[in-house]
């Protein structure tokens, strides 16, 4: 009896703990404090270039016409010219955040948004005179992040040039209920140095935070809750106190059968 009652309180005790680490609705729920008439959208969260990118320009002009011979020196097969990638796929960055474009030479592009790289370059055009309404078109060609969990990893390629820590996180399958929120990193070089900043997905705070726009080749990673793995275990412990209330029961079973036989009046 004593045996039972041990392993009683020993099963008492895990269930106190696993109840004690049970994951509630609201420590995973979404923006919880979003507001019921909505927040305005901060439009300066955007994506800027950075070392090693991949850039697909292209000069045309409204004046000139697409085929004019104003625009072929800037049109040029890319991947011919200093500064790009070989077989054409845009014009990379090199390490110290320039591009070499035809013509115009080497130009700055690290920190600059995509648009911000649209004006620069049109803006040399026409104070060069070499055009007198350049439109300049200007798309990342290598925009992704990554994904890692304690499941495994996942590489996000984004095709719209613009992707949120949110958005990524859908795209990536969402999160399960043994994610902690409230420690979701995301890893960026920011001048020559790996940075790591956490956001939490349950705030609408987040929506200003400096991460919130990913950049390219970010890396987003998660951290479990203990509860994760307690439950993960709880079989192997229950299983383990099966097979000891089993063999306790054996051994006093046969104690018993002994003494019953021992005391036995032949």
């Amino acid at each position: 009896m004593k045996t039972y009652r041990i392993t009683l309180y020993f099963l008492l005790v895990l269930l106190a703990v696993s109840t004690s680490s049970c994951v509630t609705p609201k420590s995973v729920r979404y923006l919880q404090d979003m507001p019921k008439f909505g927040m305005p959208i901060n439009e300066t969260l955007q994506a800027t270039v950075a070392p090693y990118d991949d850039l697909r320009i292209y000069v045309l002009s409204s004046s000139a016409g697409r085929d004019d011979e104003l625009l072929k020196p800037f049109n040029a097969v890319q991947g011919l010219t200093m500064g790009t990638t070989i077989g054409g796929s845009g014009y990379l960055v090199d390490s110290e955040g320039n591009i070499e474009f035809p013509v115009l030479g080497k130009l700055h592009v690290e920190g600059l948004t995509r648009l911000q790289v649209q004006d620069t370059i049109a803006s040399q055009l026409i104070r060069n005179g070499q055009l007198k309404d350049p439109l300049v078109i200007v798309r990342f060609l290598n925009f992704k992040v990554f994904f890692l969990s304690s499941s495994g990893g996942k590489v996000i390629n984004v095709t719209n040039e613009r992707c949120t820590f949110l958005e990524a996180l859908s795209m990536a399958g969402g999160l399960d209920w043994y994610t902690r929120r409230d420690r979701i990193g995301v890893m960026r070089e920011v001048n020559g140095k790996r940075v790591i900043h956490y956001l939490d997905p349950r705030s609408t705070d987040v929506f200003n935070d400096e991460f919130y726009v990913l950049q390219q080749n970010d890396i987003i990673f998660t951290e479990e809750r203990p509860y994760k793995f307690f439950s993960a275990n709880l079989n192997t412990v229950l299983g383990f106190i099966s097979s000891i209330t089993g063999l306790v029961t054996s051994v006093v079973s046969v104690v018993t059968l002994y003494k019953l036989f021992e005391n036995w009046s032949w």
